[in-house]
């Protein structure tokens, strides 16, 4: 597997490279469309969904076919959609578009991450995705600052710009990535996977309570927390104050925890103590920082706290990935990550639009403060259903 590892980690950045773009790049398209919040709320929303929905089939699929479709189409179908998305000259077009590259999205993550984790020692399978996190992590610190200075660079371009030029890296990656899949190395990594997850054990008794409290931690939790992280680039340039390409920019600094090792750090920490304590720590955490995103100013103190809500979502992401595969068969595991995934994309894309229309009614710090609420008393509730957890 440690071979294979750093291909994945290749793939992972390749496929992030333009998921990544379209939250930063929505104060430049809503200018150019002339759009209020409700609106620009449906451009990250209709990628979203379309993303999400992906993720079900594709899950599905993965524990049925040869995972490495699915991960050809989750890179290589990612590049065509985003320069689709590009070439877009009407809200409609970039609408539909948005679409299709969603949809492309769903192969890659309900594939990957079984195969990784089953290639592993349970020791280590908090690392290895950690690792493997950091490819993706990376897209999502590069990528707007990329964005950005192509704009400042060619502002004629605008937002197209980016969609067009990060495409050829991705598709380059994936071509690399599926070559290296159906060739002798990685035909064997993909066989390895498949006979030690059907040498495992069953979960641990009461499985199926702790995934539903899980998911439900995801789909209202999740869902308000996520629709704040979808307006704050609109936050940023309508109440701090700043440029277009400025808040593209400064939404990378929640992405610095992924790429100076805070999956890694969050997957050697559960391998250490167990998922289940890291898990509720960083739900609860997640809310209280809306708390302080809301009083910060622009400055050291604001970007502390973009800061630090990237590190919570790093520590979390590989310990979230371990503990589902702790409590799911082996034979149903890409199916589950599938509706992991989808529940994931689902929950921000619903709660965004309702959190547009919400912000031109009542502000956004009210909002602010009430998602922060929300994301608290959720963690706090769901975890007296999962404590239990053992990895």
């Amino acid at each position: 597997m440690w071979t294979s590892l750093p291909w994945f980690i290749m793939a992972h950045f390749g496929h992030h490279l333009l998921t990544a773009l379209p939250g930063p790049l929505l104060p430049s398209i809503r200018t150019e469309f002339g759009l209020n919040y409700t609106q620009s709320s449906i451009v990250t929303t209709s990628f979203a969904l379309s993303g999400g929905a992906s993720q079900l089939p594709s899950g599905w699929l993965a524990d049925r076919i040869n995972p490495v479709i699915l991960l050809a189409i989750g890179t290589l179908g990612v590049a065509v959609g985003g320069i689709l998305v590009g070439v877009s000259s009407t809200y409609i077009m970039l609408i539909v578009f948005m679409i299709v590259m969603g949809l492309m999205t769903g192969g890659y993550h309900p594939a990957s991450t079984p195969m990784i984790l089953s290639s592993v020692e349970p020791k280590m399978r908090g690392r290895a995705l950690g690792l493997h996190l950091l490819g993706g992590n990376s897209s999502f610190f590069v990528a707007p600052l990329i964005a950005g200075g192509i704009m400042a660079i060619w502002p004629a371009w605008g937002w197209h710009g980016p969609f067009i030029i990060l495409a050829i890296p991705t598709a380059i990656f994936g071509l690399i990535f599926y070559i290296y899949l159906t060739r002798r190395g990685g035909r064997g990594h993909v066989e390895t996977a498949r006979q030690r997850a059907a040498a495992e054990k069953p979960p641990q008794q009461g499985y199926k309570r702790r995934l539903i409290a899980y998911l439900v931690q995801m789909v209202l939790g999740g869902g308000a927390g996520m629709s704040v992280n979808a307006f704050l680039a609109l936050y940023m340039t309508d109440v701090l104050n700043t440029s277009d390409s400025e808040a593209a920019m400064l939404m990378s600094i929640m992405f610095i925890p992924g790429i100076i090792g805070g999956t890694v750090i969050g997957g050697w920490i559960s391998d250490r103590i167990g998922t289940i304590r890291v898990i509720i720590v960083t739900s609860i955490f997640s809310g209280l920082i809306i708390f302080a995103l809301r009083a910060a100013t622009l400055g050291f103190g604001f970007y502390a706290v973009l800061f630090i809500m990237g590190l919570i979502m790093a520590v979390r992401m590989p310990v979230t990935e371990v503990f589902i595969m702790s409590q799911t068969p082996s034979r149903h595991r890409s199916t589950i990550y599938g509706v992991y995934y989808f529940t994931m994309q689902y929950t921000g894309a619903i709660f965004a639009p309702v959190m547009g229309w919400a912000i031109e009614k009542y502000t956004f710090d009210t909002m602010f403060t009430f998602s922060a609420i929300v994301v608290t008393a959720v963690s706090v509730i769901t975890s007296f259903f999962i404590w239990d957890a053992k990895d």
